[in-house]
């Protein structure tokens, strides 16, 4: 018996890692959200599915504990990486209140990286992730974070930047930076990562503050340093700048 939790990167088959495909083929029950069982489903139409809506996900990673206790060998599907923003801390939260059991966790392509490969290369240099959501973490310590952050000049990714729910949250974020970044700060943004309807967006962040994204956008906010060059943001991580600095030597 055991249980898999697997990231499976943007939601297409072509982004998954060798790992995560062979995990996922590997086991007879496939657990997660129910959006993201849709994204892997016509792939591994052969094994036995279960899924959850949002909020329920103690109740989906209990079911898959109990399944793997069984002895099935189970995976747990978390879209990106299992380990960011995904179940693996939660899983293991929850494994100590049963028998012992074999837990691999299994790393995918988080919307940080893919996302950023899209609009070109905006991570090259430090950088912090920072989710918008406060079902879980309180506004003010998310607000907290941002403005350190945009105080250290780092390069910041924003996931749950807004839903319908929580509609002006990105542009209370692009506020808070604005205290500490300039507003022609290069910005961009992607919707649907890898997936029907991508759409990406190369802008500054004082158009940033009236963009209108959803929960499955991710927005990447540059340092002092980012540049838009031919239209893909890009931050420089210092190669360039060393190597004429010491041409002039």
């Amino acid at each position: 018996m055991k249980l898999y939790i697997v990231g499976f990167g943007a939601g297409g088959y072509e982004y998954m890692t060798i790992q995560a495909k062979n995990a996922i083929k590997n086991s007879e029950i496939i657990v997660g959200y129910s959006v993201y069982i849709d994204l892997v489903k016509e792939y591994f139409n052969d094994k036995v599915f279960f899924s959850t809506p949002m909020t329920k996900e103690e109740e989906r990673c209990r079911w898959a504990i109990e399944e793997t206790l069984k002895g099935k060998t189970v995976s747990l599907v978390c879209s990106g990486d299992s380990g960011v923003y995904g179940l693996a801390s939660l899983i293991y939260e929850l494994s100590t209140e049963y028998e012992p059991f074999e837990i691999e966790v299994i790393s995918g392509v988080t919307a940080a990286c893919s996302g950023g490969a899209v609009l070109g290369a905006p991570l090259t240099h430090d950088f912090a992730v920072i989710s918008l959501s406060d079902l879980m973490t309180p506004w003010e310590v998310i607000e907290k974070r941002l403005q350190c952050s945009a105080m250290c000049d780092l390069v910041i990714c924003l996931y749950n930047p807004s839903s319908k729910k929580r509609h002006d949250y990105l542009k209370r974020a692009c506020e808070i930076i604005l205290q500490y970044q300039d507003k022609d700060t290069v910005c961009g943004y992607v919707k649907n990562i890898g997936r029907a309807g991508e759409i990406s967006v190369i802008t500054t962040l004082g158009e940033l503050i009236d963009e209108s994204v959803d929960m499955f956008t991710t927005v990447y906010i540059g340092n002092s340093s980012t540049k838009n060059i031919n239209n893909k943001m890009v931050t420089p991580r210092g190669y360039f700048i060393t190597k004429k600095e010491n041409n002039d030597e």
